[in-house]
């Protein structure tokens, strides 16, 4: 085999390689399920912040996982109000409190909330050329939904970080552009 074959056998191995260890990436949090959703009773669900309420009929994708940890991971901001009585429903998992809408916390969906593992500990949010630390109260319920224990809200995607107002107060977005962004975190 002369250098130019051996460079060429080089390359097609490192494009296989490559591929392959991406698709196994991508591979990682595959839907686990679904649930369909029921007309919740009156009154039960609460759509304070845009928070949807579950249809009957329609079909939620549940995820026992969330995409891979890393130091940008990338994720959908959302809007909660840890307080009593808001869309966030009882008291954080991780300490049985409610939480002020002025104090940076943050739930995250099932697979990054780790069966609590994070629990209490800081997390770094960054978007709109800001960065700010929050703290991890509660999970964002990627497996279960559209019952009285969720509010009669639909399941959480796999990809979420669910903010307090103090947290999109400190990225700097506008009051009117709450409810989805874009953003990066990792551990603090």
């Amino acid at each position: 085999m002369n250098s130019s074959s051996t460079g060429v056998l080089s390359l097609l191995l490192m494009i296989l390689l490559t591929c392959y260890c991406t698709e196994a990436r991508f591979q990682g949090c595959k839907p686990s399920g679904r649930i369909e959703g029921r007309t919740p009773p009156p009154g039960q669900c609460n759509p304070e912040n845009d928070s949807d309420c579950c249809k009957k009929g329609k079909f939620y994708t549940t995820y026992q996982c969330s995409p891979p940890v890393s130091g940008s991971t990338k994720a959908i901001l959302t809007l909660n109000t840890f307080q009593k009585g808001g869309d966030g429903g009882g008291p954080s998992e991780c300490d049985n409190n409610y939480h002020s809408d002025d104090t940076p916390v943050v739930a995250l969906s099932t697979g990054w909330y780790s069966g609590g593992s994070r629990c209490l500990n800081n997390v770094k949010i960054s978007a709109n050329g800001r960065t700010v630390t929050a703290m991890v109260v509660d999970e964002c319920d990627s497996t279960m939904g559209c019952d009285e224990d969720h509010d009669y809200q639909p399941p959480c995607p796999n990809n979420i970080v669910d903010a307090s107002k103090a947290v999109w107060k400190a990225l700097g977005i506008p009051e009117d552009n709450w409810g989805e962004l874009d953003i990066t975190w990792s551990d603090a």
